[in-house]
């Protein structure tokens, strides 16, 4: 049976919809995002077509087993990799096909290697931030001093920035949480510049009737004209008008994250540097050069939106806890 043709879609004689629509709805209704939407979605494709198109109800434990272990052995998947795949077909299992199938949590988890993360020296870190431009320059800026995640940033909300207060308000950060950061002093000035511009645009598509943003929540069911209200505009609008994938509405979203590597790898290119820096690198360093100057280890974790300080103290290797904290015994000879 072809699951994935809606013309042969189980039972005979009905209208269901097809499995992967049915992961989508729940998906939306658990207001996941759309990317972890396309990733599962994908994952369970795969899944299916790996047995021959046969119905997951028909499966179990066997074939999720050897999914995950093609994934590893045939595919050479890194670890992170073979987890969000197991993570989705838990999903099907659990939210759409609604199986109680104890076995799911029998299924080993791939262990991912501990490594330390990448970080840049304040004097690197200069050096990548002086070499973008324009807007990629004050997104740079704001990961580096917030510890703001990339999407974290582009998601800002105009009404989200706390200029009398020097704060910044993440709303749905990773794990649905909302935390505070601060707002740098050296970003305020810059960041209203661009804020003007950004109205002006926005001015500009409220004249060409342009759709409303995107409002999570079906917010914009229940306040209609919230979504021309400059407050719930994004801070990092794109020059563009894009249609929703979701809704197929064309409306302004956000700056790709995209646009921001790409940036971000020429710049630590044209810097000379050797190490492999990412956008997340700058929040890597964010938290390493604050404990550097002494800052506590829990506010660090606040910053970051840990939730776990277990999670932060990846960053203690810079405490003299390590390689520089001791004296080689060769320097002790002479």
């Amino acid at each position: 049976m072809n699951i994935l043709n809606p013309s042969l879609q189980k039972p005979l004689g009905t209208t269901a919809p097809r499995l992967l629509d049915r992961v989508r709805e729940k998906i939306r209704l658990k207001h996941y995002s759309l990317r972890t939407e396309e990733a599962y979605t994908d994952w369970i494709r795969r899944f299916i077509l790996h047995h021959g198109k046969r119905h997951p109800d028909g499966m179990g434990a066997v074939e999720v087993a050897a999914f995950l272990t093609h994934l590893a052995v045939a595919g050479k998947v890194a670890a992170s990799t073979q987890n969000q795949a197991k993570s989705a077909l838990l999903f099907l299992y659990r939210e759409v096909l609604e199986m109680d199938l104890p076995w799911l949590d029998n299924v080993e988890r791939a262990k991912a290697p501990k490594r330390l993360p990448v970080v840049l020296t304040r004097d690197e870190v200069h050096a990548v931030l002086n070499r973008l431009v324009g807007t990629h320059r004050l997104i740079g800026g704001l990961l580096y001093g917030t510890g703001m995640r990339i999407m974290e940033c582009l998601r800002l909300r105009v009404k989200d920035i706390e200029f009398s207060r020097r704060e910044i308000l993440i709303r749905d950060g990773k794990g649905f949480k909302d935390r505070v950061t601060m707002l740098p002093a050296s970003a305020i000035e810059p960041l209203q510049a661009h804020l003007l511009r950004v109205r002006e645009l926005h001015e500009r598509d409220l004249a060409d009737a342009v759709a409303p943003v995107f409002l999570p929540y079906a917010l914009s069911r229940k306040y209609p004209g919230a979504g021309r209200e400059w407050g719930w505009q994004y801070v990092f609008p794109a020059a563009g008008l894009s249609e929703d994938p979701r809704s197929g509405e064309v409306r302004r979203h956000h700056l790709l994250d995209q646009a921001f590597q790409r940036a971000m790898k020429q710049a630590v290119r044209e810097a000379a540097l050797v190490k492999p820096a990412t956008p997340h690198t700058l929040r890597h360093s964010f938290a390493t050069h604050l404990l550097e100057s002494g800052y506590d280890i829990r506010t660090v974790q606040e910053l970051l939106g840990h939730s776990d300080v277990s999670t932060t103290m990846i960053y203690t290797h810079v405490l003299n806890r390590g390689g520089r904290g001791v004296v080689s015994p060769l320097d002790a000879v002479r």
